[in-house]
């Protein structure tokens, strides 16, 4: 009977608004919720009754039904915090994360460091990355994200690269004095040094001009730094020559002695290499260390040695490569965040606690780092908002609340429909 059929008809519309309202509720209940995606509901009508048969036309239909509810995976605001932990994604990709339940993905980059050095989320779930080697270097080996180390070991100078100009104008024939260094020279530019034991010594190193295109360079210690040295004179412990062509570009570099033998428990005969750079008779393009007809002045000195030093802090790159800075300068790589991407991610399982898990719909995840496959870009100090617009959830919440009413009355006015013909018997 059709009466009958508009009472079904009123209670799927009943219960398909039910099912939105709670959509909708749960969006609006995850409004503060880090990196919580929306979801929408979709819906179809049910079989119609056909009063023709196969044949098509004058169709009643039976209702509504939900057929999906399907996450929005736009990208939300990212919001600034303190935490060099926090970390957001830009684009596409979910953090990887392992727990006691296996490998799910997340896009909520609250994360710590747990008392064994491991960063995880505030469920204990580790956050999954590639390893960096010894060196620093991140490889292909996938792990637990950790802080491996707390404490750097002194480095000994090994390598210093000067970055500098040589005055052209500049005289020759000026006699170097080693008793009066800073007299006798054409220019000097210190360099602090770092021996065996890790100890700082500022060394200076003077340039004299011998000839055209030709000059000599010493390096010098403090006398009471050194092996046998007296208090306030300089040790030589390193020389060498550089000739440049008349471009005034380094034409060659030679090394002529370098051994550093520092006191208070260093190793004696320590080499050090100075390099000015590629010169010409190597390849290069002898622009590292010039000679042309400025002042003389040192643009820049690096050095590879530094003293022992402890973690003072942690960062974030755009790659999301972990870095540990230490309190000597030393910046070491740690690990790289891996992100996971998927064909489908509105496919994914939702795991509960800002969590989704693997698929037939979503398919299989890739994984690999920020910016590669057209995965995102990581942001330290920052958090992804959650994407629900509470005004249109509440748009949706009202005309949800209406098609409810509306649907009720169907109910309502069949029933009384209803009464009206089982009163023709009275």
């Amino acid at each position: 009977m059709g009466i009958l059929s508009s009472l079904y008809t009123g209670i799927t519309g009943l219960q398909a608004q039910g099912e939105a309202l709670s959509i909708y509720g749960d969006n609006i209940a995850n409004a503060q919720t880090t990196g919580f995606k929306t979801s929408r509901p979709e819906f179809q009508d049910v079989i119609a009754k056909s009063l023709k048969g196969l044949l098509g036309g004058n169709q009643i239909g039976r209702g509504t039904r939900l057929s999906a509810v399907n996450p929005v995976f736009s990208q939300g605001s990212i919001t600034q915090t303190e935490s060099a932990t926090d970390v957001s994604i830009t684009g596409d990709g979910f953090f990887v994360l392992n727990g006691i339940d296996g490998v799910s993905f997340s896009r909520n980059g609250a994360f710590h460091f747990d008392k064994n050095g491991k960063l995880i989320n505030a469920d204990g779930y580790r956050i999954q990355g590639f390893q960096a080697d010894e060196d620093g270097k991140v490889t292909s080996k996938m792990g637990d994200i950790a802080v491996t180390r707390t404490v750097v070991d002194a480095k000994k100078s090994k390598d210093v690269q000067i970055f500098m100009n040589l005055d052209l104008r500049a005289d020759k024939g000026l006699e170097f004095n080693p008793e009066r260094p800073e007299q006798s020279c054409h220019f000097a530019t210190g360099v602090t040094l770092y021996d065996t034991a890790g100890t700082a010594h500022v060394t200076t190193l003077y340039f004299n001009k011998l000839d055209e295109g030709v000059w000599q360079w010493r390096a010098m210690a403090k006398g009471e730094e050194i092996v046998g040295g007296q208090k306030d004179t300089q040790v030589e412990q390193a020389n060498g020559r550089l000739t440049f062509d008349t471009d005034g570009r380094l034409l060659e570099q030679v090394i002529d002695k370098s051994s550093f033998n520092f006191n208070k428990g260093a190793q004696p005969d320590q080499y050090i290499h100075f390099d000015f750079g590629a010169d010409k008779k190597n390849g290069g393009a002898g622009l590292q260390v010039t000679q042309y007809g400025t002042a003389s002045e040192a643009y820049k000195t690096l050095q590879d040695g530094c003293t022992a030093g402890t973690l003072a802090g942690l960062t974030f790159n755009d790659d999301g490569v972990l870095a540990a800075i230490y309190s000597n300068g030393e910046t070491v790589n740690l690990a790289q965040l891996a992100l996971a991407k998927f064909e489908n991610p509105e496919g994914l399982f939702k795991a509960g606690q800002n969590r989704y898990r693997e698929s037939r719909l979503a398919g299989q995840a890739t994984i690999g780092a920020p910016q590669t496959g057209g995965r995102g870009q990581i942001a330290s100090k920052t958090l992804e908002s959650s994407t629900t617009d509470i005004a249109n959830e509440f748009i949706n919440l009202m005309s949800s609340q209406r098609n409810f009413q509306a649907n009720s009355r169907v109910i309502s006015v069949a029933d009384d429909m209803m009464q009206e013909v089982l009163n023709l018997k009275k």
